[in-house]
């Protein structure tokens, strides 16, 4: 079979014929790479050749070059990196002819491949000339469709390199001026605009130098600005896409420009009755909001510190807000009422810009809709009645909460009785601004006023279509949390019913049954068992037989879930079973969470449950995620009486130990060795052993996630706390370990690898921390002389370090108390007489009452070491 037929049955629609032919290519890349990439080059460039085939092999060259996940994605540059240059050119060149093509998108699928050859090899210095080429090309008055091809190339390279702006910053004057040409409304193509419009889409990060100056980036923005009154609807889309961008990335520069031009542009924008470029109409508004909202949090932050913030607000969204509350108000009357509920359109993008223009101008709007919302709330029209409650229920973060109380005050008991509304949209919008109170202005809910038709309304809307019943679970939720008894609560408010208790058991067993009905599945199933969390996790004394009926009927679930895994058929079923357990083991979680010790009479079925659980995830690592937290919970909870228990489950803890390549599963089992060590005390010392070693193989390995690391470096600190003395024989190893990882310094200019730093240095300060506890007071506490130098060193640098958090501030302080504490007899006196020691124990920076405490008992107990 030839290439061009093989690549034909990769397109047919008898699914035997295309996996058979796509497992032929795949493993002709694999046997001689150098010929398949050749081979699908000459294909795509060849002009007698159909175009569907072209485009097959284009892609498929494509997708050898260029790939989502970072480590394939190495693997391909280096596989192609590795080519001779004969092959390489060849490809170039044939890549490069078939962007001239007239054929159907052959043109964009070549750009696709000259894109993906420029990302890999530009970075290493190589094909320097390729943006000489596509610049001549750009300037061929005489081939359309070569200009737009080009021209995608250009955007396509420019997007494939984003991260990495200073590649492309050396040629872009040429490229913004090619760029620029094409997009220009003399352009006789609308197909070159349109690529072109793209392409400046695609390039504005790297014009920051032009943006810089007055009358380059008046052209650019006059350009923009006309492209949005073009003919063409895509070419309109496009120019607002590169403002929403534009103001994203150059807002300080923007005030002329709204002055003279954006203000009225992009409120004309909204009103347009297509909806692609109305809705990037408003997506400009909503990006403004945000950035004002920011702008507004960053003054107050400078402002409490006393100092000038580095960007000011020019308050365009409270300039606009006459002009542009009135549009949105009329958006929001425009509702599909055949729309996908995960289908975005203009009603939707309204309601999100409002929420996100209360945000930016605060009080201001309030004023500005009140009229709107109680002209429509009682409408007959159902359009005009579900605006009226989105509007509330979007403006309700932002204003004073003073300000929107009495409001609240009076619009409850019309929100509640519209529960009951006759359309169904207007009752989704209502159970979420319900929700919405119930999460931001918990005080205006009066327990004895409002507080039971409220739950019965939302009680009965659990019985309503999907969609109501998961807002109805969320509004709930958001009861429970805000109401609710929490943890760290003095104990008296724990013994005393909260307001919520006389609905617990009503409100739990309703969801309870939701969660058993037909039409209740995925997203709308996990809200019911989020909501059925919160009130197991904010219960009282009183409610304590609920949470305990609660894990009963929880568990017969699992065991019968469990007795149907061998009737599992297909994936769905499968991520039905997996979505199931997951939420039944966040419930039991909480449970265990709750009852302490009083768990104990369970505990034997959730252990025998989570090892079949265990069993039956296999490689599923999220379920098995879910599984690890439940037994981390049940250890703390039981402490030694966990004991029995561990030399069943450690046989499938280690192998997600070992899944390096599992970044999130691998983490928490490291916290599990943690849970375990705190839980058994210095009953850990007959498995520290293992621990040890696999923690310190686990270190030396190059796959694992660098923050996996950190994990495990706090987790030495654990074992180290639960075992004492016995933690001797690692000791040596372990200090040599953390010494090693705190003398990293990032490079300032590394943002990423700053904030790594940052968390690793955390870590090594929580190891520590173990360490010395857990030799402290013991005769083997002068095991740790020869390390106090390398563990003061570090604290130095934490405390010394300008962008230091403030854990980092408490950890470094409190390892300096432990160490004073250690060690009280003067044994390391010379090292806590540093003049270093004394300022930092003098803390000037801002820091929480906790963390002065820290601090006030670190001064005395160095105090009493030096004395």
């Amino acid at each position: 079979m030839n290439a061009s037929e093989l690549l034909a049955n990769t397109l047919s629609p008898d699914a035997h014929t295309r996996d058979d032919a796509t497992q032929k290519l795949e493993n002709a890349s694999r046997e001689n790479f150098p010929a398949y990439v050749a081979m699908l080059a000459s294909e795509l460039v060849n002009e007698s050749s159909q175009p569907h085939v072209r485009n097959a092999a284009g892609l498929a060259l494509k997708n050898s070059l260029s790939a989502r996940e970072i480590a394939r994605q190495t693997d391909y540059a280096n596989r192609w990196l590795a080519l001779d240059d004969g092959t390489k050119n060849k490809v170039k060149q044939d890549a490069l002819m078939a962007l001239a093509s007239p054929a159907g998108k052959v043109g964009t699928v070549a750009a696709q491949v000259v894109s993906a050859i420029a990302a890999v090899e530009l970075p290493q210095g190589h094909w320097m000339d390729v943006i000489g080429i596509l610049l001549g090309f750009v300037s061929d008055q005489s081939n359309t469709s070569l200009r737009v091809a080009t021209l995608q190339t250009i955007g396509f390279t420019c997007e494939a390199l984003q991260n990495k702006p200073e590649i492309l910053s050396m040629r872009s004057n040429e490229i913004l001026t090619a760029v620029i040409h094409g997009a220009r409304k003399e352009e006789p193509s609308q197909e070159v605009q349109l690529a072109a419009i793209q392409a400046l889409l695609n390039s504005l990060e790297f014009v920051r130098d032009n943006f810089e100056r007055e009358g380059e980036r008046n052209y650019i923005m006059q350009v923009v600005c006309e492209a949005t009154q073009n003919a063409a609807v895509p070419v309109q889309v496009g120019a607002f896409e590169c403002l929403v961008k534009i103001m994203s990335l150059y807002y300080d520069k923007m005030n002329y420009y709204m002055e003279r031009a954006l203000f009225g542009l992009t409120v004309m924008g909204m009103k347009h009755s297509e909806p692609e470029i109305s809705l990037q109409a408003i997506e400009f508004w909503s990006t403004v909001c945000e950035l004002e909202s920011e702008l507004a949090w960053e003054a107050s932050e400078a402002n409490e510190y006393g100092e000038v913030p580095e960007n000011e607000s020019k308050f365009f969204a409270k300039i606009a807000m006459p002009e542009i509350v009135p549009v949105m108000l009329d958006l929001l009357t425009h509702q599909d009422e055949d729309a996908d509920e995960d289908e975005w359109d203009v009603s939707k993008a309204a309601a999100t810009c409002l929420g996100l223009l209360a945000q930016a101008v605060q009080d201001t709007i309030v004023a500005a809709v009140i009229p709107f919302i109680e002209a429509n709330i009682r409408s007959t029209d159902w359009h005009m009645r579900e605006a009226a409650v989105m509007t509330f229920g979007s403006i309700l973060d932002g204003p004073d909460p003073n300000v929107l109380t009495p409001l609240v005050n009076q619009a409850l008991p019309i929100l509640i009785d519209m529960m009951a509304d006759s359309n169904i949209h207007v009752k989704d919008t209502v159970a979420w601004t319900l929700g919405r109170i119930c999460d931001l202005l918990i005080s205006t809910i009066q327990a004895d006023v409002h507080l039971h038709p409220m739950v019965s309304a939302l009680v009965a809307g659990l019985q309503d279509n999907p969609r109501i019943a998961a807002n109805c679970c969320w509004a709930l939720m958001n009861l429970a949390d805000q109401l609710g008894y929490v943890e760290g609560d003095d104990q008296e408010t724990f013994n005393q019913p909260s307001v919520l208790s006389p609905y617990y058991e009503g409100v739990v067993q309703a969801l309870l049954h939701l969660t058993e009905t037909a039409t209740s599945e995925g997203q709308h199933r996990t809200a019911a068992y989020e909501a059925i969390t919160s009130f197991v996790t904010h219960s009282t004394l009183d409610t304590i037989p609920v949470v305990q009926n609660t894990a009963v009927t929880i568990l017969l679930r699992m065991e019968q879930l469990l007795g149907m895994q061998n009737q599992i058929v297909g994936a769905d079923d499968r991520n039905n079973w997996n979505d199931l357990m997951s939420n039944f083991c966040a419930v039991i979680t909480s449970v265990i969470r709750k009852l302490g010790d009083g768990i104990q009479p369970l505990a034997d079925r959730i252990m025998t449950l989570l090892l079949q659980l265990i069993n039956a995830a296999g490689k599923t690592s999220t379920l098995l995620e879910d599984a690890f937290l439940v037994v981390g919970a049940l250890s703390a909870a039981l402490e030694q009486r966990f004991a029995p228990y561990i030399s069943a489950f450690l046989p499938h803890l280690y192998p997600a130990l070992k899944a390096h390549e599992d970044t999130q599963l691998c983490t928490v089992a490291v916290g599990i060795i943690g849970d375990i060590s705190r839980a058994l005390g210095d009953q850990t010392a007959q498995y520290s052993g293992a621990f040890m070693n696999v923690l310190l193989e686990n270190l030396q390995s190059d796959v694992l996630n660098r923050n996996v690391k950190i994990s495990i470096l706090s987790c030495f600190g654990d074992i180290a706390m639960a075992i004492g003395p016995a933690f001797e024989p690692y000791l040596v190893a372990t200090m040599g370990v953390l010494r090693q990882a705190g003398a990293v310094q990032p490079n300032p200019l590394d943002i990423d690898l700053v904030e790594y730093v940052s968390l690793l240095r955390d870590g090594i300060l929580e190891a520590y921390t173990g360490i010395v506890a857990g030799f402290k007071n013991t005769p083997k506490v002068e095991l740790l002389l020869p390390h106090v130098p390398a563990m003061l060193e570090l604290v130095q640098r934490c405390l010394a370090d300008s962008e230091r958090t403030e854990s980092s501030i408490k950890l470094a302080i409190g390892l300096l108390g432990d160490l004073a504490d250690a060690f009280p007899n003067g044994q390391i006196k010379p090292y806590l007489l540093a003049d270093w020691i004394a300022n930092e124990l003098r803390l000037k920076s801002r820091v929480s009452p906790e963390t002065k405490k820290t601090v006030r008992w670190a001064r005395e107990m160095v105090k009493r070491a030096t004395a």
